[in-house]
């Protein structure tokens, strides 16, 4: 199985300027290609990991990928898929998200140790030279408005009377289409892969090569995932699913896969894993003979999460999880406990709360937001469903001192099946 065999299972493809003459090109040997990642944010998120591993997937098969970084595109900002002007973002901000976003795209692919090294380059290195009167005079005679206009991220917006499309947003389109031809230049990139949002900014970027040079080069644009109840995918009732631990915490990471819908489950293990055909049909049989094990979903948490963070931290998220439905705390590490702080209400008591006899456990669960009352707290207890660092209280007279904090610092506290807090000793 080739590339293209490989993305059409994993049904990957939306369309491709000439898939046959792709598959021909592909047939002689190795091919440079690229993605570009607009730093919008100072962290990519969940929506940019199909691009990502498609790069990822192309340099498994032998193939040379490209990364670039939106220094220059990023500070105009793509109209494509949206219905009102971007925010233009200040040069501090820019240059603090282009950090983040290239430390992250340089986790996903080999940039050493292998014949075909993957490149991460920033497209502010050769536009930022640039004149305006050089883009006019050497690019801009190649763009014929009428063609620029009956593109769709441009047409959509020209359509709105009342929003329109600035000139600025609307020259978008030469910048990309400029980044293709400066990789074509200079590393002999044939090919942009890109969201099938990009179709436009991508085929302008084939038509400048050839205007310039007639030469043939390829665009290949993949899906724009949705999830199967219509909703957006990658987000949440908190906001987007990003890659930095510190906007999505691991733990919330892995349980946004684990909580994906049944229905996309199978789907998400061909776009988002590198799990061998064999072994998704084997999920899909077991997926559908046994639904509520959950079987697919877990193997999903654990690959996506492995890619992006890590083997130690996919297990701490797999630890973290367990613990807070109802696992116990046996062999917890300060690390995955503070993942579980992360994703709990807290309070804080003094230390000396603790000391000698300690306090009673009626008394913590009313402080901690746990019981309406002491006496609710007491009724709890009594009827089983209270536990103190996930040990079942049922003695109401019972207290907790400073032998029963962990890490000599927290009390875990739930009541019921998924109430927790947690208790800080400072």
């Amino acid at each position: 199985m080739g590339i293209i065999e490989e993305l059409k299972w994993r049904e990957l493809i939306s369309d491709c300027t000439n898939l046959d003459e792709l598959q021909g090109r592909l047939s002689e040997g190795p091919i440079t290609l690229y993605c570009g990642f607009d730093p919008t944010a100072d962290s990519l998120h969940v929506g940019s990991l199909v691009p990502l591993l498609a790069l990822r997937r192309f340099q498994d098969f032998g193939h040379h990928p490209i990364a670039v970084a939106g220094g220059a595109t990023g500070s105009i900002g793509d109209p494509s898929g949206k219905t009102a002007e971007r925010k233009l973002l200040t040069f501090e901000q820019l240059k603090g998200n282009i950090d983040g976003v290239k430390k992250q795209l340089g986790n996903f692919m080999a940039f050493e140790g292998t014949d075909n090294v993957a490149r991460l380059v920033d497209n502010a290195e050769w536009t930022s030279p640039l004149s305006f009167l050089d883009v006019l005079r050497d690019i801009g005679k190649h763009f014929k408005v009428n063609a620029m206009i009956s593109k769709e991220s441009v047409r959509a917006r020209m359509e709105d009377r009342e929003v329109g499309i600035s000139y600025t947003e609307f020259s978008y389109m030469i910048l990309q289409a400029l980044d293709f031809f400066h990789l074509f230049e200079k590393h002999c990139c044939e090919l942009q892969i890109g969201g099938s949002d990009q179709w436009g900014n991508i085929t302008a970027g084939i038509d400048l090569i050839h205007r310039k040079h007639n030469k043939q080069s390829y665009g290949l644009t993949l899906p724009l995932i949705t999830n199967a109840d219509g909703t957006k995918f990658g987000k949440t009732e908190s906001g987007a699913v990003w890659l930095d631990v510190d906007r999505t915490s691991i733990y919330q990471f892995y349980q946004f896969w684990v909580r994906v819908d049944d229905r996309d489950v199978i789907r998400y293990l061909k776009y988002f894993t590198f799990l061998p055909q064999v072994e998704i049909e084997q999920l899909a049989k077991q997926h559908e003979a046994e639904p509520q094990a959950r079987i697919a979903h877990k193997t999903l948490a654990q690959e996506v999460t492995r890619l992006v963070h890590g083997e130690p931290a996919t297990t701490e998220a797999i630890r973290a999880s367990e613990i807070l439905f109802g696992g116990g705390l046996d062999g917890i590490t300060e690390a995955t406990f503070c993942e579980i702080a992360r994703e709990v209400p807290t309070c804080e008591l003094t230390t000396d709360r603790f000391s000698g006899e300690g306090i009673w456990v009626p008394e913590i669960l009313h402080e901690a937001g746990l019981a309406q009352s002491r006496g609710q707290a007491r009724k709890d207890v009594k009827g089983g469903g209270v536990y103190v660092n996930s040990k079942r209280i049922d003695n109401e007279q019972q207290k907790i001192n400073s032998e029963d904090l962990i890490f000599n610092k927290y009390v875990l506290l739930r009541r019921g099946k998924r109430n927790y807090a947690l208790v800080i000793a400072l």
